[in-house]
């Protein structure tokens, strides 16, 4: 099933508020709340995310974790 809606954040204001999170809402209209992300290592735009599946997501996530441990 594929992403129709994305929503990112909200982001931290503070050194203890809550990280953001990945929700998704699919075409058949389901929502889920995928995970959470440390946004000073990572980041994430609601366009890059519209049109994915799940696991295209997490892979998506995944890369960017890669990419990050690596630099």
């Amino acid at each position: 099933m594929k992403v129709k809606e994305a929503y990112i954040g909200p982001m931290p204001m503070h050194l203890f508020d809550p990280m953001p999170s990945v929700t998704v809402m699919y075409e058949n209209g389901v929502e889920e709340k995928l995970f959470e992300f440390y946004p000073d290592e990572i980041s994430f735009k609601r366009e890059e995310l519209i049109g994915l599946t799940k696991e295209e997501i997490f892979k998506l996530r995944h890369d960017k974790d890669v990419t990050f441990l690596k630099s």
